[in-house]
C-alpha cells in the first residue's frame, strides 16, 4: 500500500528490530526468580497495570486490524466487536472478580475443581488448553501475516520470528515480566492508533462531511450488522472474559480482592474509546478509498505518513501480536503446570519453576507446526469463544445457583455443551443460530436436567464457602 522508498522501508524495519531486541532485554531482566512470580507475579501487581493487562488480552493484532476491517462494510457499528469486552469486563468486574481472587485458585479449573470436584477440573483444564492453543495458532498466523509484510520476509520465517520473540518474552519472564512488558507494549499500540485516528480526521475531516455523503447505516448502532450477531459477539465475549484463564490469573496478580475488582472495571472503562476509534478508522477509509480490499482498511492510512510516523504505527501493531501471543500461550503453560505436572510429580519449587519454563519452550513454539502446514486452523478462532463461554455458565451457575450444582452435572454439561457447540460450528449455524447460543443455554440445560433426574445424588458436595465466600 504504501510507496516508501528503499531507505523509508529500511527505517520503519529497523524501529521494529530495535523495538524488539529492547523489550527482549527488558524481559529477561524482569524475569521471575520464583514460581509464584512466574504464576501470578508474587500478587503484588497495582490495579491499573493489570487493567492494561487485561484489556490488552481481548484487544490484540486481530482485533485492531479486523474491527477496522469490519467496519468499512458494517460501518462504525464494528466497535461492537470491541465494545463487546468492555460490558464483559464490567460484568466480570461485578460479579466474579472478588470471588474467584478470594478463592485462591489461579486457573479457572482450580475454581471448578473447589466447585464440582477433580474430574471437572480435569475436563475444564483440557478444554481450556485446547482452546487457548487454537487461539494462539490464530495469533501466530495473524502475527506472521504482519511481520513478513513489514520485514520482506516469508511467512514461515516470519512466524518463526514471533514464535522466538514470544516465547522469550514469557518463558523467561513469566507473569511479572509480560505485565510490565504488556504496558510498554499497549502504550505503543495506543500511540500508534492515536496516530491512525489522528490522520485520518485530517484527511477526511472529520464525521460531519462522511455522515452528509456515506449511507446513513455506516453511523447508527447496528450498522449492516444483525441483532443476532451483535447478541453473539458480547455473549460470547463476555463468557470468554469469564471463564479464560489468563483473565484469572491476572487478576489474581492483584494485592486484594478489591484491586481484583478494581482492575477488571478499569479495564471495561478503557476498551470503549479503543473500539470507538477503530471503527472510525474503518469507516473513514471506505469514504476515502471506497474501491480497496477491506482487509487494508488500517494500513491505507500508512501511505500518508512519514517513514518515522509509519514505523510507530508498524511497531504498534508488532507489539499487539506479542501482547496476544505471551498472554496466551503464558496462560497455557499454567494450566498443564498447575493442574497435570504438579499434582502428578509433587516437585519442590525450584525443580517446578525449571519444568515450568521447559514446558514454556513446548508450547511458545508447537503452533509452529500448524501455522506452517494447517493456516486454515485460524477460522477456528471465534469458535474458542463459544468453548470457554460454556466453561463460564457451569461457573456461574455453581455460583449464584447451588442447588443444580453437582459433579454428574458439570462433568456432563461441559462435555456434552463442548460436543453439541463443535458439532453446530461445523454444521455451520444451522437455522441462523449462532453457536455462541448453542453453548450459552447448552451446559445450563444439562445440569438442570442431570439435578431433576439424579436429585440427591452428588448432594454431599457442598459449596465449600465460594457462594459467600467473598472478602467485604
Amino acid at each position: 500500500m504504501a510507496t516508501f522508498s528503499y531507505w523509508d522501508t529500511a527505517t520503519i524495519i529497523g524501529m521494529v528490530v530495535a523495538y524488539i531486541v529492547i523489550t527482549s532485554l527488558f524481559s529477561i531482566r524482569l524475569r521471575s526468580k520464583n514460581s509464584e512470580q512466574f504464576m501470578v507475579a508474587g500478587r503484588s501487581m497495582p490495579a491499573a497495570v493489570v487493567a492494561i493487562l487485561l484489556m490488552s488480552e481481548f484487544i490484540g493484532a486481530k482485533s485492531t486490524v479486523g474491527t477496522s476491517q469490519e467496519a468499512f462494510t458494517a460501518g462504525m457499528a464494528a466497535s461492537w466487536s470491541v465494545v463487546a469486552a468492555a460490558i464483559g469486563f464490567l460484568f466480570f468486574g461485578l460479579f466474579m472478580a472478588k470471588r474467584l481472587y478470594a478463592s485462591g485458585e489461579f486457573t479457572i479449573s482450580g475454581f471448578i475443581g473447589k466447585k464440582y470436584g477433580k474430574g471437572a477440573k480435569l475436563v475444564v483444564s483440557g478444554i481450556m488448553i485446547y482452546a487457548l492453543f487454537l487461539v494462539n495458532v490464530g495469533n501466530y498466523i495473524s502475527g506472521a501475516a504482519a511481520i513478513s509484510t513489514v520485514m520482506r520476509i516469508n511467512l514461515p520465517t516470519a512466524a518463526i520470528i514471533t514464535a522466538v520473540v514470544s516465547t522469550v518474552y514469557f518463558a523467561w519472564g513469566g507473569m511479572k515480566s509480560v505485565a510490565y512488558l504488556t504496558i510498554v507494549h499497549s502504550a505503543v499500540k495506543l500511540l500508534g492508533i492515536a496516530i491512525l485516528v489522528g490522520m485520518a480526521w485530517k484527511l477526511s475531516g472529520g464525521i460531519k462531511p462522511m455522515s452528509q455523503t456515506m449511507p446513513a447505516h455506516f453511523f447508527t448502532w447496528s450498522g449492516a450488522l444483525s441483532g443476532g450477531t451483535i447478541g453473539a459477539w458480547i455473549i460470547g465475549t463476555s463468557g470468554a472474559i469469564f471463564s479464560t484463564q489468563f483473565i484469572i490469573q491476572a487478576i489474581s496478580a492483584t494485592k486484594s480482592p478489591e484491586a481484583a475488582r478494581t482492575s477488571s472495571l478499569i479495564a471495561a472503562f478503557l476498551c470503549v474509546p479503543i473500539g470507538l476509534a477503530l471503527g472510525f478508522i474503518g469507516v473513514t477509509a471506505k469514504y476515502l478509498y471506497p474501491s480497496i480490499n477491506s482487509l487494508y482498511a488500517l494500513p491505507v492510512f500508512l501511505q500518508h505518513m512519514n517513514p518515522i510516523l509509519a514505523g510507530v504505527v508498524t511497531t504498534s501493531i508488532v507489539a499487539s501480536i506479542f501482547v496476544s501471543v505471551c498472554t496466551v500461550a503464558l496462560a497455557i503453560a499454567s494450566l498443564v503446570v498447575k493442574d497435570f505436572y504438579v499434582p502428578r510429580f509433587n516437585p519442590t519449587p525450584d525443580v517446578e519453576l525449571r519444568v515450568t519454563r521447559w514446558i514454556s519452550l513446548v508450547v511458545g513454539f508447537l503452533p509452529l507446526i500448524f501455522v506452517l502446514f494447517v493456516p486454515q486452523i485460524l477460522a477456528l478462532s471465534f469458535f474458542t469463544r463459544a468453548l470457554r463461554l460454556s466453561i463460564s455458565v457451569v461457573a456461574l451457575i455453581g455460583i449464584y445457583f447451588p442447588f443444580f450444582s453437582g459433579k454428574r452435572g458439570a462433568v456432563s454439561g461441559l462435555v456434552i455443551a463442548t460436543l453439541a457447540t463443535t458439532m453446530w460450528y461445523l454444521l455451520g449455524n444451522p437455522f441462523g443460530i449462532d453457536n455462541m447460543y448453542v453453548a450459552l443455554v447448552t451446559p445450563a440445560i444439562v445440569l438442570v436436567v442431570t439435578r431433576l433426574l439424579f436429585h440427591g445424588t452428588g448432594s454431599d458436595l457442598h459449596d465449600k464457602g465460594l457462594t459467600h465466600r467473598e472478602s467485604h
